[in-house]
């Protein structure tokens, strides 16, 4: 009986909709970045967007709008030091703080401005 139930159960999951099928399509609106540089390399990014299907989603804006950031200011490379995500009247919000730096910083979230930057054009996030 326990076998039965179990196929049945994988049979059932088989019919569901896929996810990123036509019924689930991804829209974000991507509305608005503020930067402040905080102190010294120290870097906050306030990113707001719509249609997010995670926190990964903000986040993922966050490290694009950073990485622009910090080619701007003449730096290759970050480090993330924290985010706080919140909902809010439909959007998704993330507040993250980065160090930028000219070389490879120490650290296990490091990112390479110009590989992030030309990623999120390739995915369609915008940066700074």
């Amino acid at each position: 009986m326990i076998r039965f139930a179990l196929i049945s159960s994988l049979l059932l999951g088989a019919c569901a909709q896929v996810p990123g099928g036509s019924a689930d399509r991804f829209t974000p609106g991507y509305n608005g970045v503020q930067t402040s540089l905080l102190e010294g390399d120290l870097a906050q990014f306030r990113v707001v967007m719509s249609g997010a299907r995670s926190g990964a989603d903000g986040d993922d804006f966050a490290v694009c709008a950073c990485a622009q950031y910090a080619l701007i200011r003449g730096y290759g490379f970050a480090r993330h030091v924290r985010t706080k995500m919140k909902q809010e009247g439909g959007n998704q919000i993330a507040d993250a703080v980065y160090t930028i730096s000219p070389s490879l910083p120490r650290g296990l979230r490091t990112i390479d401005a110009e590989v992030v930057v030309a990623n999120c054009e390739a995915n369609g996030i915008p940066t700074v």
